[in-house]
């Protein structure tokens, strides 16, 4: 993202406002109703929103992580808020301040604790569905300020069985799916059932709808439910070693999902966290919100 020479136009551009903003604003030394007359003050609003919507694009394209731009906002704010302080600028004290701590409880939330994400396909079927909203707990595996790369801080390894959100190496956007395989695992597909280290993962009919068939897995110390469809005849058998520092990913809906099996492993740096609750569901932009949904992901 900050290779991207846009982005960092962009970012400097509103530094540079930022700056234009707030020694006009100091010049005037006043109290908040001088501040109303601050020079330029509506066209280095303009230019700074502007500016904003360009940062936040470029973020968008680049896949990057807000938590970044969010960290940039509380240090502005906290900047602008000691200068106000150290000016004895009240305009600038009251701006800094009000700006500062959402913006900074943001941060610490959406970084470090639950990140919210929309569930963009079928893969994890029956247990979430498309359109469900669920909170990523960003603590399960370590601390870290992006989404990928190394904790600084709590670091944890992946457990069989999680619901993991993560970042593939073929493509930079958010994956979840259920992780299957660690290092040095040996992982066989056959006739559509899950061998790990040469045992079975034993599955049990739930029930059938249509062309659907549900089974329970009786995956370690967890029972989940996995889904297979009818007319999807099971593939020639295939075997995978996961290597060290990577892990084995697949979905739910075993007949339908883009994951491990078909382009390769996850390395652990690139681990967001885990899928912990759906809080919402919306199938489609004309439906109601529901809730009936909610709770805790299995």
């Amino acid at each position: 993202m900050f290779s991207d020479p846009i982005f960092l136009a962009a970012l400097i551009g509103v530094v540079i406002s930022l700056i234009i903003w707030c020694q006009a604003a100091i010049k005037l030394n006043g109290d908040s109703s001088e501040a109303l007359e601050v020079p330029n003050q509506a066209m280095m609003s303009k230019i700074g929103f502007a500016l904003g919507i360009v940062i936040l694009y470029r973020v968008f394209i680049n896949a990057g992580d807000l938590s970044i731009i969010l960290l940039l906002g509380s240090i502005v704010t906290l900047i602008i808020w000691s200068i106000g302080q150290f000016a004895n600028n009240k305009y600038l004290k009251t701006s800094g301040r009000s700006w500062f701590i959402p913006i900074f409880i943001i941060f610490v939330v959406r970084t470090f604790m639950y990140e919210p994400y929309q569930i963009p396909s079928g893969s994890m079927i029956p247990g979430l569905k498309v359109g469900d909203f669920i909170l990523v707990n960003k603590h399960s595996y370590g601390l870290k300020l992006e989404r990928t790369g190394k904790p600084f801080a709590m670091a944890k390894d992946p457990k069989f069985g999680d619901v993991v959100v993560f970042i593939p190496p073929h493509k930079k956007m958010p994956f979840v799916k259920r992780l299957i395989g660690k290092p040095g695992d040996k992982i066989n597909y056959i006739n559509k059932k899950l061998y790990i280290n040469n045992k079975i993962i034993p599955q049990t009919f739930y029930k059938n709808d249509s062309n659907i068939d549900l089974y329970y897995e009786d995956f370690l110390d967890k029972k989940i439910t996995v889904q297979h469809m009818r007319s999807r005849s099971a593939n020639a058998p295939s075997e995978w070693i996961v290597p060290e520092g990577m892990y084995f990913a697949v979905g739910d809906n075993r007949d339908n999902s883009n994951d491990s099996r078909y382009w390769g492993f996850v390395p652990k740096d690139n681990f967001m966290g885990t899928a912990d609750y759906i809080w919402m569901s919306w199938e489609c932009w004309t439906c109601l919100p529901s809730f009936e949904r909610a709770g805790k992901i299995q």
